[in-house]
């Protein structure tokens, strides 16, 4: 916003806009969608870009685009986390998705790499001021992902 101070009425101002994706939308059908909503406005509407310096003082930038990303049930990826949490726990894994982003949008959403997720702490507390791990967690993640190779060697012969 342009004007002497905070207090001050604006010449102008903008609205940043964190639209959440669901499966099977893009960056431009959401794009799409908040044009059509802008109406006569929809030419300002524009993907943010995230901008960095690398370790090596390289600049890069990217679009703050977080695609979203499964993968399927029979997958071998998806069967041997649930025969490592069975050989580990003696219980099938409750699966399903997570309401809350992880790394997994860009090595899955972006670059088609298989994921699946195992983690420590409260789904209803990650990403959030609150959130905490609890030591206990953390041992029984590392059992997982350490068994975790094991079923899929195993699955392979």
């Amino acid at each position: 916003m342009h004007g002497p101070s905070q207090c001050a009425v604006p010449d102008q101002g903008s609205l940043y806009l964190d639209r959440r994706l669901t499966w099977g939308e893009t960056a431009e059908s959401a794009l799409e969608q908040v044009r059509q909503a802008m109406g006569k406005d929809a030419e300002k509407v524009a993907m943010p870009q995230y901008e960095g310096k690398g370790w090596n003082g390289a600049r890069y930038t990217q679009d703050l685009y977080f695609p979203t990303w499964k993968i399927p049930e029979d997958h071998p990826l998806f069967t041997a986390g649930k025969t490592a949490h069975h050989a580990l726990f003696a219980k099938l894994p409750e699966t399903g998705k997570w309401t809350f982003s992880t790394n997994c949008v860009a090595i899955c959403g972006a670059h088609d790499i298989p994921c699946i997720g195992f983690g420590p702490g409260d789904e209803d507390k990650a990403h959030a001021p609150n959130e905490y791990t609890r030591i206990d967690d953390l041992v029984t993640c590392s059992a997982f992902y350490a068994m975790l190779p094991v079923a899929l060697e195993s699955s392979r012969t």
